[in-house]
């Protein structure tokens, strides 16, 4: 006897195989899809001078930030036992680098985002390797000396970004109020500053400092030396994946007890760097050297 499964229960019972499936997939973990795909996917940036950029449209991207990436990459080489891993680039932004870490589009989130007890819900974060502070970048001739002179100025941001959170608490709080104008990208809101669009920029203090390095007159800008609020960087990676968490955890926090970021740090901070061969000077904070003595994730 023929049996017929009525149509409606036939394609629930469908959608449920293709579900299991996609489950499945999703709890093989990273360095299962690493070691079947023979790739690692990073997400990167196109102008975070000098965490995570680009020197021209078809380069690969280069930084501080990359560079400890690419570490981790040849821990993963070594612990599948694979002499090469195709590393392939995906530039993100602010707003789409969680929902493309998550749908797997990226492995590892190789740039500057902040670590926060909000995003920690969402997505996990490596031991930080950077801590910044939260300030704006002016023009020398603005008369802006403070934070509080930035009343009624128009100030740029960056879509997505915790700068522009903090401003906008700022503004609550009626500690400043500002016209906010958002760049959708950091070079974006350089840009509107330095075209007179916006009387000040907020961001990270050596991102700005990065900036004005690579800015035409350098001399033109100051970054005030109040702060918003103190950040650790953290590479991001999906939640969930404690083989793979494990093992960039213990890359990262080899590179610190062994001294190597230290090397790393004077290469992109304290050295000339590409594309103009400008010096940050950039020395670092007693912050900075905190977490690596004392590797840590934790967020703000």
């Amino acid at each position: 006897m023929d049996f017929k499964l009525p149509l409606a229960p036939l394609a629930m019972a469908l959608a449920l195989v293709f579900a299991c499936g996609a489950v499945s997939a999703q709890d093989a973990g990273t360095l299962r899809k690493i070691k079947e795909s023979g790739t690692i996917q990073i997400g990167a940036r196109d102008s975070q001078i000098p965490f995570s950029y680009k020197l021209s449209a078809d380069s690969a991207p280069i930084g501080f930030t990359n560079d400890i990436c690419l570490k981790i990459v040849d821990a993963v080489k070594a612990k599948l036992g694979l002499p090469k891993i195709e590393v392939r680039y995906t530039m993100l932004n602010s707003t789409n680098r969680i929902p493309l870490l998550q749908n797997g589009t990226v492995d590892l989130d190789c740039a500057t985002t902040t670590n926060t007890t909000q995003r920690q819900a969402q997505v996990d974060f490596a031991p930080s390797h950077f801590v910044t502070n939260i300030t704006a970048a002016v023009k020398k001739n603005s008369g802006i000396n403070a934070l509080t002179d930035l009343n009624g100025k128009n100030v740029a941001t960056v879509s997505g970004s915790t700068s522009i959170q903090l401003l906008r608490g700022a503004r609550k709080s009626g500690t400043i109020e500002v016209n906010e104008i958002a760049g959708k990208d950091t070079s974006d809101g350089f840009l509107l500053l330095s075209t007179g669009r916006a009387d000040a920029y907020v961001l990270d203090d050596v991102q700005l400092a990065g900036m004005i390095a690579s800015a035409t007159n350098p001399g033109d800008y100051k970054i005030l030396k109040e702060s918003l609020r103190q950040e650790p960087y953290g590479i991001m990676l999906r939640k969930d994946d404690p083989e793979f968490k494990a093992l960039v955890d213990e890359t990262v926090n080899g590179l610190m007890k062994s001294g190597a970021i230290e090397q790393l740090y004077t290469k992109w901070f304290l050295s000339p760097i590409p594309p103009r061969n400008a010096n940050l000077n950039f020395p670092m904070t007693d912050a900075v050297r905190e977490i690596y003595k004392n590797p840590n994730n934790k967020g703000v």
